[in-house]
């Protein structure tokens, strides 16, 4: 597959760019893609929650009534989960919700992904940014020239520029990563990918 490069004015290019088949033309298995979002947002989970047992509650020991005689049921403690106050049964506790995924299979996930952005064409290929200082101001003129403003936008590039890093950090549903970053969630959760022309060789070294 080929595409045109644009310009930061949205403007097409002489320039051609070939997209590696091998990455942007397999047969997506959806299985692996959901295998490696399923982990990528396991792996956002802080997995902080605490609720406090009945071992764990301050409280008085002391049985509360007699065992017999009372024609309720009995109580030994008023840490007891069915009494107000007393601790939770089985309640969470910190843990780590991140779970093993070979590395084929999310080699895969990201091909598959980059495979449907290939096939529902949308996907561009743009000039390599180049930001002197962070202005968020020009950011928001290529995503207007790129007719892409409002929809949730994906920039990938080489390597980590500073100034582009900053000019798009606050602007809405606009995201900015490296190629060696690039992961299946970020590709599927946009509407479009725009990839700087240095980016696709970084691609195929790193998929291939």
């Amino acid at each position: 597959m080929e595409l045109k490069v644009v310009d930061i004015k949205g403007k097409e290019t002489s320039k051609k760019v070939s997209l590696n088949s091998s990455i942007f033309g397999i047969e997506p298995n959806d299985h692996a893609i959901y295998l490696d979002v399923k982990q990528y947002l396991a792996n956002q989970r802080q997995g902080t929650h605490k609720s406090k047992e009945r071992a764990e509650i301050a409280g008085s020991t002391r049985k509360i009534k007699k065992q017999k005689g009372t024609g309720t049921a009995r109580a030994g403690s008023i840490k007891s989960p069915v009494f107000r106050g007393g601790g939770r049964v089985f309640g969470p506790r910190p843990r780590n919700y991140g779970f093993k995924l070979n590395k084929k299979v999310k080699r895969l996930a990201r091909k598959s992904a980059l495979t449907y952005k290939a096939n529902e064409n949308n996907i561009i290929v743009l000039e390599d940014l180049n930001f002197k200082a962070p202005k968020t101001k020009e950011f928001v003129s290529i995503l207007d020239n790129l007719k892409v403003a409002g929809s949730n936008v994906l920039f990938v590039t080489a390597e980590n520029d500073k100034n582009v890093m900053l000019s798009s950090r606050n602007i809405p549903r606009t995201k900015v990563v490296t190629a060696d970053s690039l992961n299946t969630y970020d590709i599927l959760n946009a509407s479009k990918v725009v990839f700087a022309v240095s980016s696709i060789d970084k691609i195929d070294n790193i998929l291939n």
